[in-house]
């Protein structure tokens, strides 16, 4: 398969800004119709969205005895919404309002027959504005966009890489739209002190749920107002003692702000192996965060998984 363009192409924040917050809230309307119609699942993996070949997809979404899915393509730009009954709609993604996507995709499911009630207030963004409300946000760039689910594809992969080397408990490779981030998360196996809450925008018991366990949690995000910088992260709940001080990959730092490790987008698009690269901040974020909490790292770990090869245990 050949494919002419970069494999990890640039992502300047400032210069997609606009169209990035747009889809940020197309991205939680999508998203919270999946919130309202499956059954919560541990840590809230039943919400997010899915790297896929053409963008980013729901999974199936069960409805009575049916299936919906919804799918933004960032190919064709639109946004797709498919039945197991046969039924097939697509909404062009183009410049248009919150207010306008929302209420287009709200009128779909209605003809569908399909009822899904979401809070129309949107997750983890400054200033919200009800989804029917807001005619602020109407940008979309489609080469910005086409980028941007580019870059997804190769972290998407990576990520996935990384998590074949664990044999605890390990979420999916997704992509969270409150935060607009795509993550996967090691557990130890143990139990967490209870969050404090207090994340903006984030209701109290859903953030006490997602992190009833400890964890080693990696990501990606493409920046945003406050940090204004496509990076890679990575943090432990609850941060345990040392855990910032030890060392990690070349070129990552530890954001005292944030409390979390931080490797920047283009350190890891402009390294000679770029994969190599973002595995071993993976890797090495995962270690300090093991080590540092007692981890049981011998009965956990792995290697990495290889095409077609069953992982050899012992007889």
């Amino acid at each position: 398969m050949h494919d002419a363009a970069p494999h990890w192409p640039e992502l300047s924040y400032p210069a997609w800004r606009d169209t990035a917050a747009t889809l940020q809230l197309w991205t939680q309307i999508v998203g919270k119709i999946r919130l309202s119609l499956t059954p919560w699942l541990n840590h809230g993996w039943q919400v997010p969205l899915y790297v896929t070949a053409r963008g980013l997809g729901t999974s199936p979404i069960p409805v009575g005895h049916e299936i919906l899915e919804l799918e933004f393509d960032f190919i064709a730009h639109q946004l797709l919404v498919r039945t197991s009954r046969g039924d097939e709609w697509a909404l062009p993604l183009e410049a248009q309002s919150v207010a306008a996507f929302y209420r287009r995709v709200m009128e779909c499911l209605d003809g569908l027959g399909i009822r899904a009630a979401i809070n129309e207030m949107p997750n983890e963004v400054p200033d919200p504005i009800p989804f029917s409300q807001d005619d602020t946000h109407k940008t979309y760039d489609a080469a910005a966009a086409h980028r941007f689910w580019r870059a997804l594809v190769q972290v998407d992969r990576v990520f996935k890489l990384f998590r074949s080397s664990f044999l605890g408990k390990a979420s999916p490779v997704h992509f969270f739209w409150g935060s607009f981030d795509l993550a996967v998360t090691r557990f130890s196996g143990k139990p967490a002190p209870a969050h404090p809450g207090g994340v903006p925008g984030l209701p109290d018991g859903v953030t006490r749920e997602a992190y009833s366990h400890e964890v080693s949690s990696a990501g990606f995000w493409p920046g945003s107002d406050a940090y204004p910088h496509p990076a890679f992260y990575s943090y432990a709940y609850p941060e345990p003692p040392g855990f910032r001080d030890r060392p990690v990959s070349p070129g990552a730092h530890f954001d005292k702000t944030l409390g979390e490790f931080l490797l920047p987008y283009e350190t890891v698009r402009h390294a000679a192996s770029p994969d190599a690269l973002l595995l071993d901040f993976l890797n090495t974020t995962y270690v300090a965060a093991a080590d540092a909490g007692g981890w049981d790292r011998a009965a956990l770990e792995c290697s990495l998984g290889i095409p077609a090869q069953p992982r050899p245990v012992p007889a």
